[in-house]
């Protein structure tokens, strides 16, 4: 039941929705399938890639892969991104800076945020290799659902209720474990050494943002969950196209 809790977050597929009275532990289970359900997505964007890559120029494949990301996962972790950015960046107490993350309107720190990630992804889509997409597409994947888990973990919850709140809540040691073996496996299978090389600035890089999110607020929050992921897709593919 953990694989479908995260499908059903992590993904847009047209799962039955989890029932109102699903208690905390579930959501718990499903943090150790977040790196492998994050692989599967970016799975889909390489055999995507590599169909696309058949009939159009690279340009183009690359702003489809942008459009692919968003639908696959509704779009989750790029509203996320929005959010965190309009909240963590205003110049507001942390209270108000939690009201401005609930708001459903879009600011102009939040447009400027997805902006300028979505700029970096299609500039990494850009120098990556041909014979290094899929993987780097793979990896991404993977790690920025562990850098998800690992902020759950790792770092205080803002709210007393919210979805967030139940994965924190039913965070359990052995799942987080289980997260840390995928994503530490996932990362030598794909890419060796370099992998795991990668999956350590990735999971500092989770640190640093976790540890200046709590300078701005009193916990993180789903937004700030979505956030991290988000900018550590990005900043795999980015360090993969290092010479």
């Amino acid at each position: 039941m953990g694989l479908l809790t995260a499908l059903r977050f992590l993904t847009a597929l047209p799962l039955p929705q989890e029932p109102p009275d699903a208690p905390p532990e579930r959501f718990g289970r499903a943090l150790a399938w977040f790196p492998l359900v994050g692989a599967l997505l970016g799975l889909t964007l390489a055999v995507l890639d590599w169909t696309l890559r058949q009939v159009f120029p690279l340009s183009v494949v690359n702003g489809l892969l942008l459009l692919a990301g968003a639908l696959l996962t509704g779009g989750l972790h790029l509203d996320g991104l929005a959010d965190a950015c309009d909240g963590l960046f205003a110049r507001a107490d942390p209270a108000r800076r939690l009201e401005i993350m609930r708001d459903s309107r879009v600011g102009g720190f939040g447009v400027a945020g997805v902006a300028c990630v979505l700029l970096v992804q299609y500039g990494a889509f850009s120098g990556l290799a041909p014979e290094q997409r899929g993987v780097a597409l793979v990896l991404a994947g993977l790690l920025s659902r562990w850098a998800m888990v690992q902020a759950v973990a790792l770092f205080p919850y803002a709210r007393p209720v919210g979805l967030g709140r139940a994965f924190k809540d039913g965070a359990q040691p052995l799942g987080v474990a289980a997260a840390v073996l995928t994503a530490a496996a996932g990362a030598a299978l794909l890419l060796s050494i370099q992998g795991l090389l990668v999956a350590l600035a990735v999971t500092l890089a989770c640190w640093l943002l976790g540890r200046w999110a709590l300078t701005r607020l009193p916990g993180l929050t789903g937004d700030v969950y979505g956030a991290i992921g988000a900018v550590c897709e990005v900043l795999t593919l980015v360090l993969l196209t290092a010479s």
